[in-house]
């Protein structure tokens, strides 16, 4: 792999030497000419106002976690903000790397849904965005935790996570797009799925629940556009449960047009509610104990976690740069 650029000195002429350096974590892992065009416009746009940068190019899925990791330690030295200019799994991979080391962290969103920017209303457009990143201030922002694994948007376990590791083999066949991650979730949900026999216990309570997926949002965006009445829970400081009560295939294709039409709430078939802690394990109750080891999705990514799970609210915040003022999707959807 190339060389990463190499920021400018301070004394450089046209640079801004009180201004925090970049160090630019950009996913061109796909070779993709929308990468090629972002590293074009970050550069520019950073020439521009004076910025010093340094861009860490992922080339390789496996390399993400590693440059991540190399990208903080260099913007802890130098004073720096670490930028994640990719999807999903990128933002949430640089993230997990930049918690807790007391960088602030931007984000240049390069993805399908991206719910986290527009949550925090940090535009597509990645022109528009760098201006955020090189003109707001970081605000701090709260983080889920399943185990020890970050989550921004959500994380889930079950049918859900089954979904989305299916609508990714659908996308690499037909394409991004939410029609096409309707459809495939559509085609999961009518193949049957099976159910979990958990125990779950949250603010001083057990509960003995049998469902064939749990997800816990940690984004107020998502939560209000499938329309849950905790949806507010992650500016408050909680996060919010759903848990589905054991339907059969058949009924399956109705919550999920439920869900897409902002009504998953008032259905019967789904339990909701807000919660700081939640820690969730096989139910000796409902049958006989499960794996010890299940598929967690976080933000989109799969990956295997042990059990008993623990899902909560990080004590550490994100420090993400943004605006100051509440994104105008975000009010537009609580209306």
């Amino acid at each position: 792999m190339p060389e990463p650029q190499t920021p400018e000195t301070p004394d450089t002429p046209g640079t801004a030497p009180d201004a925090p350096p970049l160090f630019i974590v950009l996913n061109a892992a796909s070779g993709s000419e929308d990468a090629a065009e972002a590293r074009r416009v970050i550069e520019e746009g950073c020439a521009a106002a004076g910025r010093r940068l340094r861009i860490f190019v992922v080339d390789e899925p496996g390399r993400l976690q590693a440059l991540a990791r190399e990208a903080v330690e260099r913007a802890r030295t130098a004073g720096g903000v670490v930028v994640a200019a990719g999807g999903d799994g990128t933002i949430n991979a640089v993230a997990q790397a930049t918690l807790g080391s007391g960088c602030a962290f931007g984000v240049l969103p390069q993805g399908t849904f991206n719910y986290f920017s527009r949550t925090h209303g940090i535009p597509r457009d990645t022109a528009q965005a760098l201006q955020i990143l090189l003109n707001e201030q970081p605000q701090p922002v709260q983080v889920g935790l399943v185990n020890d694994r970050v989550f921004l948007v959500n994380a889930s376990m079950g049918l859900y996570a089954e979904l989305l590791e299916e609508r990714e083999t659908y996308k690499s066949r037909f394409g991004r797009s939410r029609w096409i991650a309707f459809g495939a979730g559509l085609l999961t949900v009518l193949r049957g799925h099976r159910h979990w026999n958990l125990r779950m216990a949250w603010r001083g309570k057990e509960r003995d629940i049998r469902t064939p997926t749990l997800f816990v949002g940690n984004n107020p965006l998502q939560l209000h556009q499938v329309g849950i009445p905790e949806a507010d829970a992650p500016e408050q400081g909680q996060l919010a449960a759903i848990v589905l009560k054991p339907v059969g295939p058949l009924s399956m294709p109705g919550l999920l047009v439920r869900g897409a039409l902002g009504r998953l709430g008032d259905a019967d078939e789904v339990l909701t509610f807000p919660f700081e802690s939640l820690t969730v394990k096989a139910s000796r109750a409902l049958g006989p104990l499960g794996p010890r080891r299940v598929k967690v999705a976080t933000d989109g990514e799969i990956g295997w976690a042990d059990m008993p799970l623990l899902f909560r609210v990080a004590p550490d915040r994100l420090w993400l740069v943004r605006p100051k003022e509440t994104a105008p999707e975000l009010e537009a959807a609580r209306e």
